[in-house]
């Protein structure tokens, strides 16, 4: 009997103890809450934090946007913007103004967000948390954070994983409160149900100047200077930058100017610039981590392996953008392709890399905040902040600039239009970018001979017309080669003769002489005789001759070099062709005009055979053609020939390219001859009005138009604003070449006839 109590007694007791383990649970002891309640830890602002008026009015108008049930704002941004510094802003006013709960969860890992949701719900009471499942308790949260009648804001900081945050969301059923997350990515699946991204980008110039003016004056007021703006634009206006910079003016006793020139030293890295011991803000990152912290997660997502070697490949073009299409080029797909990093046990075979996996590759970065890819912006789609892209150059690129370099000077020589007049835009968007890409490179470009897209981009910049800038840009490039290959290599020889050729066109013609001569004669010392480049130079010498009014020393050398090319290249060749129409335009200057006239229609036939009846330079041949019949008094074929030559020029080149205000004077000059002044005062008008915005209101040109403009008013019976036009063009003559120079006797000349 007692044996068979003890047995019965234990299968009871077995079934006793869970039922009053139940019952243990079902019985926790409450505990009075303290309200308000902060859990988590919410960091402290930086010292000097700018409030950012804008962006906190964007958030309260998402905020106001939403419903009662889901009131959530997705801070978006990349690394170093100040996203966290925002949301603790507003976490700092909700503990001020006694809202009942503010709760800061480190999201980067979802369990992180689980685990700090369970321990509120046990401090809140929350019904149902048990203390002892965490996804239990978590989601009792929820249910209490939907239906509680007291205030909360709830902050996800810094979130990794938006599919892994589905479920995890807290809303308010009756609007008591809000969550405000934080994140890098650009990710579709953060947005919906009701929450909406806030694109947090850097400062604004005057939050970032008053950032570093506020930080410095605290301790150390005679750092600032006049270099305030030029460093705060140099860091990008990015908050994070600024922290460091500041910290480290402040560790060094630098001025601004002089942190600026260090860090104007690309030679330096960011980690020397911006030292981690320079974190006095406590971010806990060294800058170059936190603005690459989402690399190698990009890396790994399809298509895999190609994250790296694009950004790498972006970080050497404008920071301001480059165009989409960089990335459907074969240069840029093949150097994709020789790059790929495909996990050591990925069994797939590494095929070439399609346009559509580096279009994909570009939204992967741009989802990971490491670019910003926004098909809308055409020509500077592709935009990088200059800070990201220098912790790439300098943090995966020391081994590799040269045959990065290369492919991707093949890729904006791929895609440069010629001409390139026609696309303005994306001319100078490829301008910039080789520019950069120069800068970026070193001597990559130059070695073992100069890159193709170098001498492109100076001629670019003298089809635009912007003479002063290719100017400089080819003595830049003289100064390279010298360096580089030293005088008398062929390549620095070349280099010269295009700086003559800029001088020539920016009308500093003594200066081209002079250095041409200097070139020539170093040509012939290294070269040998009959060299095709001695022969250009001394093409170039002639059209400086004819530029100067030196016409008689210009048509020898035209007429032995045409003979020459005829001979060697044949009558069609586009160099035949050019030194045809220079000799055509010095027979023009000399008076032999009609001996003009048929050189320059067989250039235009030429040019319209080889280049197209719109091309620049053939449009230049016809238009040339139609001042010869200018000079030689065909003045009506020479109307209906640059009548058409401006329509075209307007159609290709734009309507404000100095080649198509050029042509509306010619224009208006030719109905002024034939007495049509009615027709030629709208041209006048709107030549001067394009004078006076891009020129100084005393340039020559500028004078000469507002002369002629005065005389068509006086001829069609307009006086008042004749006398009015011709008083100002006698006062600019008289300041600018003094009172007894002949455009100013002209000029008191014309205005006493129109008095009379």
């Amino acid at each position: 009997m007692g044996a068979g109590r003890d047995v019965s007694h234990n299968a009871i007791g077995a079934d006793s103890t869970v039922i009053d383990n139940r019952q243990t649970h079902i019985h926790l002891a409450t505990h009075e809450v303290s309200w308000p309640l902060q859990i988590g830890t919410v960091p402290s602002l930086a010292t000097a934090f700018q409030p950012r008026d804008s962006l906190r009015n964007e958030v309260n108008a998402a905020r106001a946007r939403g419903s009662a049930a889901v009131l959530t704002q997705v801070l978006s941004g990349g690394g170093g913007v100040g996203k966290s510094q925002l949301a603790a802003a507003y976490a700092a006013e909700a503990l001020h103004d006694g809202t009942d709960l503010v709760l800061w969860a480190t999201a980067v890992e979802v369990q992180q967000v689980i685990a700090l949701y369970a321990q509120a719900a046990v401090l809140v009471s929350a019904p149902g948390a048990m203390g002892d499942d965490p996804e239990v308790d978590a989601r009792a949260l929820l249910t209490w954070l939907a239906t509680t009648g007291r205030r909360w804001l709830v902050v996800l900081d810094d979130i990794a994983d938006p599919a892994g945050m589905s479920g995890w969301w807290p809303a308010s059923r009756i609007g008591t409160g809000w969550v405000l997350a934080t994140t890098r990515l650009h990710d579709a699946s953060l947005t919906g149900s009701g929450r909406r991204r806030v694109h947090v980008d850097v400062y604004t110039p005057e939050e970032a100047d008053a950032y570093l003016r506020t930080r410095l004056s605290d301790d150390a007021e005679h750092l600032i200077d006049d270099a305030v703006g030029d460093l705060t634009a140099a860091l990008g206006h990015l908050p994070l930058a600024l922290g460091h910079a500041a910290a480290y003016m402040l560790n060094q006793d630098l001025t601004c100017a002089e942190y600026l020139a260090k860090f104007s030293d690309h030679t330096r890295s960011l980690e020397q610039l911006l030292p981690e011991t320079a974190d006095a803000e406590g971010y806990g990152r060294q800058i170059t981590t936190t603005l690459l912290l989402s690399l190698d997660a990009a890396q790994q997502v399809e298509p895999a392996g190609l994250a790296r070697p694009a950004l790498e490949l972006a970080a050497l073009l404008d920071p301001a953008g480059h165009p989409l299409s960089v990335w459907k080029t074969p240069a840029v797909l093949s150097y994709l392709t020789e790059h790929m990093s495909l996990p050591p046990d990925d069994g797939r075979a590494q095929d070439a890399v399609t346009a559509e996996q580096a279009g994909a590759v570009l939204r992967v970065l741009h989802r990971y905040a490491l670019i910003n890819s926004d098909r809308r912006k055409e020509n500077r789609a592709v935009r990088m902040h200059a800070l990201t892209a220098r912790a790439a150059r300098q943090g995966t690129l020391a081994s590799t600039p040269p045959h990065l370099g290369r492919a991707a000077a093949d890729a904006l020589l791929q895609l440069w239009p010629a001409p390139d007049q026609p696309h303005p835009d994306l001319a100078a968007a490829l301008r910039s970018n080789a520019d950069h890409l120069h800068q970026h490179t070193g001597d990559a470009l130059w070695l073992p001979h100069s890159h193709p897209v170098l001498q492109q981009a100076g001629k670019s910049l003298a089809d635009a017309g912007l003479s002063s800038a290719a100017v400089e840009y080819w003595r830049k490039l003289a100064v390279a080669s010298h360096r580089i290959h030293g005088d008398n290599h062929r390549e620095t020889l070349l280099v010269r003769v295009n700086l003559t050729t800029a001088l020539y066109e920016a009308r500093r013609t003594a200066e081209a002489l002079s250095l041409l001569q200097d070139v020539l004669r170093d040509q012939e010392r290294v070269l040998e005789t009959g060299h095709p480049d001695i022969t250009n130079a001394r093409a170039n010498l002639a059209a400086f001759y004819q530029q100067a009014g030196r016409h008689h020393e210009a048509i020898p050398i035209q007429e032995k070099i045409l003979a020459e090319r005829e001979t060697t290249l044949g009558s069609q060749h586009l160099l035949t062709l050019l030194i045809q129409s220079n000799l055509a335009a010095s027979y023009g200057q000399a008076g032999r005009t009609a001996e003009a006239i048929p050189f320059q229609k067989a250039v235009i036939a030429g040019r319209e055979r080889s280049l197209g009846r719109t091309h620049p330079e053939t449009l230049t041949a016809r238009n040339n053609l139609a001042m010869f019949y200018g000079q030689v008094g065909r003045l009506y074929e020479a109307i209906n020939l640059i009548k058409k030559v401006l329509a075209d020029r307007i159609e290709v080149l734009g309507s404000q390219h100095p080649h198509t205000i050029s042509t509306r004077t010619t224009l208006a000059l030719f109905y002024s001859r034939t007495g049509q002044f009615h027709e030629a005062i709208p041209l006048q008008e709107s030549v001067l009005a394009d004078q006076e915005k891009d020129l100084v209101s005393r340039h020559p040109h500028t004078l000469a138009t507002r002369n002629n403009l005065a005389v068509s008013y006086w001829k069609v019976g307009r006086t008042k604003e004749a006398i009015a036009l011709a008083e100002k063009v006698l006062r600019d003559y008289e300041q600018s070449l003094g009172a007894q120079h002949p455009n100013t006797l002209n000029a008191r000349k014309n205005l006493e006839g129109y008095r009379k």
